[in-house]
Parts: C-alpha cells; structure tokens; sequence
C-alpha cells in the first residue's frame, strides 16, 4: 500500500498560467515598456523548473538584455500581487483530494513556498496536505531528489512506499532520483515530454487519482 501521495502544484493541482504570464508580461513591461505581449501558451512552455528558469526563458525569448537577478525580483512583486485572480484547481481534482482520506499527502513545487501556500489555502485546498514545500524550503529545486526524500522521512513514508505525481519530465526525474513512483498527469503543462519521460503510471482523470493509495 502506498504511505504517501506528493503532488507537483502548477500543471497538475491548478493551472496558474494566465497568472502567471499576466506578472510575466508585466514584469517585461517595467524593464522593457516597447516588447509585444507574451502569450499564454508561450509563457506555459517557460514554467515548471522555478521562477529563475521562467525569467531566464522569458528573457531569451524576448532577447532583453537585462539581468536575471535584476528582473527576477520585479517578477515576483507582480506576481505576488496576482496569483489568485484567475488561478483554479482543474476540474475533479478538489474532488480527487477530498476523496483521499489516507494515505497522507504533500506538495513539492518549485514555485517559491509561500506563493504555493496561499494558493492552496486561498483554494480551501491547504488542509488536504500535511505539507507544502516549493522554494526556500528544500535545499535545492526538483528535479533534486532531497525536498522528495526529506517529505518521506518526516511524514513516515517509504520509498517504495510513496508516489510522486506530476505533469512535467521534472517531476519524473525527481521521482527517479528518489526511488519511488511516479504517476504523470496528462491534463497539464507539459504532455509530450512527460510521456516521453516514461512514467510508471498515465492518468487522464483525477478520479483515477485515488487509486495510488492502494497500489
């Protein structure tokens, strides 16, 4: 029996892309005012391994010549002002948690923590989790296994023990660091590639998300 569910949080609990390229495009306008908007799905291809890699790709796509420790922080004050405002859950995933009574679950994210607790909180999704990392509060961003490993051994889990599940071929890789299994999500940021990855498991319906705790 599985002893612990961690989710991945944009791309596989919501979809936070059209905030997230609002504080993106809005960022690119204080430091560049003249560059054409960004659209949507060119900003989801950018997000999935933490803020720094989305202003760096955003940079490059753009070609804007300014540092990324420059426009990083303005990034992060647009978004803080925004990351509710259109931010949702996916259809049957509040669903999917409310079902899952045991085992416990978590969150690993590499959005910055706090960003990733008030989403959740401000969704009434918080309690559903024992925890909720993202940046600042492992070591180092997935696709390292320690945030991973580090979540198991406080919440009593096992490797072989624990899923991770995820929409990305980061959350696959971060599972495979960590010895455990992996589910991908097919309803969220990166498809393709995260069916390229291989995970052990494919799910096309939240509903099916339940069916983890007992294998």
């Amino acid at each position: 029996m599985a002893r612990l569910l961690v989710f991945d949080l944009d791309g596989t609990l919501v979809d936070s892309s059209r905030d997230l390229a609002a504080a993106t495009n809005a960022a690119v306008r204080r430091v560049a005012p003249d560059e054409p908007v960004i659209p949507v799905e060119t900003v989801r291809t950018f997000v999935g391994n933490g803020a720094r890699v989305l202003i760096e790709r955003t940079l490059d796509h753009a070609g804007i010549g300014r540092a990324v420790d420059e426009v990083l922080p303005i990034f992060l004050e647009c978004y803080d002002r925004c990351l509710l405002d259109t931010t949702r859950p996916y259809p049957g995933v509040a669903e999917a948690l409310g079902a899952l009574d045991d085992p416990p679950c978590a969150v690993l994210t590499n959005k910055p923590g706090p960003f990733a607790r008030r989403i959740l909180e401000g969704l009434h999704l918080g309690p559903r989790f024992a925890r909720i990392w993202g940046a600042g509060d492992v070591p180092e961003r997935k696709p390292d296994p320690r945030g991973l490993e580090r979540l198991i051994e406080e919440l009593g889990a096992t490797p072989e023990g624990t899923w991770m599940i995820g929409d990305s071929p980061v959350d696959v890789r971060t599972a495979r660091a960590a010895g455990v299994r992996v589910a991908g999500v097919t309803w969220g940021l990166a498809p393709e590639g995260l069916r390229q990855e291989g995970p052990d498991r494919l799910i096309d319906d939240p509903r099916d998300l339940a069916a983890l705790a007992d294998e």
